[in-house]
């Protein structure tokens, strides 16, 4: 099973950027992934997660800004990230079944 995660990129106070996260690997179901970020010197944070049947969760600082949306049969899961802020500045990882992280994907926010 592998995760490819992408999207990450430099952009300003209030722009957006929309993250992804391909999974292959024969016989590989996703049940969940999840969004976790980790910025410099803090731990890794959940950011959003969405099951297979596309419920959703948010943390609190992201909530109404990031939106967290699937393509099963891509087996592809999308963050997109509104209005961001230089809070949001991190490495972004996608991990899915609670099982399998992918590589993280850095995303900076300048002000």
């Amino acid at each position: 099973v592998q995760l490819q995660a992408c999207g990450g990129g430099l952009v300003q106070t209030g722009g957006s950027l929309r993250l992804s996260c391909a999974a292959s690997g024969s016989n590989f179901s996703i049940d969940a992934v999840a969004w976790y970020r980790q910025a410099p010197g803090k731990q890794r944070e959940l950011v959003a997660r969405i099951s297979r049947g596309g419920s959703t969760n948010y943390a609190d600082s992201v909530k109404g800004r990031f939106t967290v949306s699937g393509d099963n049969a891509k087996r592809t899961v999308y963050l997109q990230m509104n209005s961001l802020e230089p809070e949001d500045t991190a490495v972004y990882y996608c991990y899915a079944n609670w099982a399998y992280w992918g590589q993280g994907t850095l995303v900076t926010v300048s002000s």
